[in-house]
């Protein structure tokens, strides 16, 4: 990853953790669901709508690293109407190409995938994928179970 295209996705982090997303617990939902990251602390918990196959609205509440918060709050944005069979293959797709081989990362439909690029460094930390991958981890509980918890152990 060169200078610039890292730095650019830096930003993009830094963004949504300081100004994250669909931040905070809804008056209503269908399915929730939390996520604990033991080794760094981690806590995540999501909140969503699903209406007519399709994911109406998404929120979070945490605390947690800036991968961690940053993940959770691109995640929101982008699984947001999105109907459920796609938001499930979004969400496999991220966590391939995140704790994949390098040349997984290769064929990446860029537009589709847009600020998830942010996340592709941290396959160079393994402790720090599961920070990035805690709250799409959740998601998928909530969406398999209605609710539930999960742990990155």
């Amino acid at each position: 990853m060169d200078d610039v295209f890292r730095e650019l996705y830096q930003e993009i982090i830094l963004d949504h953790n300081k100004n994250p997303r669909h931040f905070g617990v809804p008056d209503s939902y269908t399915h929730s669901a939390e996520g604990y990251n033991p080794l760094c602390g981690d806590k995540v918990h999501v909140f969503l709508t699903v209406r007519d196959g399709k994911i109406d609205s998404i929120s979070f509440k945490g605390e947690g690293c800036a991968i961690s918060k940053a993940s959770a709050s691109v995640m929101t944005t982008l699984l947001t109407g999105m109907p459920l069979a796609e938001a499930h293959a979004l969400m496999k797709r991220f966590v391939e190409v995140v704790t994949g081989p390098m040349d997984g990362i290769v064929d990446i439909d860029e537009e589709r995938f847009g600020q998830l690029l942010a996340f592709v460094g941290v396959r160079e930390f393994p402790a720090r994928v599961k920070c990035a991958t805690l709250a799409w981890h959740a998601m998928e509980a909530a969406l398999k179970q209605g609710e539930g918890s999960v742990t990155t152990e």
